[in-house]
């Protein structure tokens, strides 16, 4: 069961702005001409997108389910956004960004940019924990993470789901995994703390780590609901691409409502 955890407000001016902007806000599918979800693929020399692998097909096709049918979907390579013709063409407002890989263009302007900036530094990130938090960090591209945190950051605070594991095959994975009390204590006050620090916006958030000894090492911070949110799809917790999306849609309103 997820658990959610109180914040306060003036650390979290975004999640602040967010509360008070609901209320007056216009109805979202009223003002966005289109959704874009970028992914992780190559551009074919026609200028065509090139296959998704399955994993990212499935997280695709998760978060066009939980978009309504009245707004239009676009699923975009990130590598035909770096062309001038790409960046004219989607200069456009009334857009919601729904980034589905850390690989953006920094011309792309969205709530999250900073964040996905900051977690893209894997390195700095795991000096950030181990310095300051005290935690133990992976080192280098050795002893991966193979457990994940979800972390949904709304108005109301943090809410933490269940952890999923990834089993011994690739791409496989299943939540939930438990946790004994005091490692998962340790894992939510590293998440809660990393959020203070990146002053993170509204969205789904996947902490990366793995246990040594029930002591959380951590890995890396993903600021999206990235391949092992599959796992959600297939259980009975929270659909985490759903999540994402009220997040998303929320804060496209806020942006929308504070540049009137």
């Amino acid at each position: 069961m997820a658990t959610t955890e109180a914040l306060n407000p003036s650390q979290f001016p975004l999640l602040t702005n967010l509360t008070a902007a609901r209320s007056s806000s216009p109805n979202p599918q009223e003002e966005m001409d289109k959704v874009i979800i970028l992914v992780n693929a190559e551009a074919q020399a026609s200028g065509q997108m090139s296959r998704l692998s399955p994993v990212t097909e499935k997280m695709v096709i998760a978060l066009k389910n939980a978009v309504p049918k009245s707004l239009v979907v676009e699923v975009t390579g990130t590598a035909s956004l770096w062309s001038k013709i790409e960046s004219a063409k989607t200069s456009q407002n009334n857009l919601i960004w729904c980034p589905l890989t850390i690989q953006l263009p920094n011309w792309v302007s969205f709530p999250g940019k900073k964040v996905y900036q900051a977690c893209r530094d894997i390195e700095e990130r795991r000096a950030w924990v181990a310095h300051t938090l005290h935690y133990k960090t992976s080192q280098g591209d050795s002893s991966f993470g193979d457990l994940w945190l979800p972390i949904t950051v709304t108005s109301k605070g943090l809410e933490y789901g269940e952890v999923i594991g990834e089993g011994m095959i690739p791409n496989a994975y299943s939540q939930p995994i438990s946790l004994e009390r005091e490692s998962l204590k340790s894992l939510h006050r590293l998440a809660a703390q990393l959020m203070d620090n990146l002053q993170a916006p509204s969205s789904v958030y996947l902490l990366q780590f793995r246990l040594a000894h029930r002591e959380v090492v951590f890995d890396r911070l993903w600021p999206f609901p990235a391949a092992p949110a599959i796992a959600s799809l297939r259980s009975q917790q929270t659909d985490l691409y759903a999540a994402y999306w009220n997040c998303l849609r929320r804060q496209a309103t806020l942006d929308h409502s504070l540049a009137i």
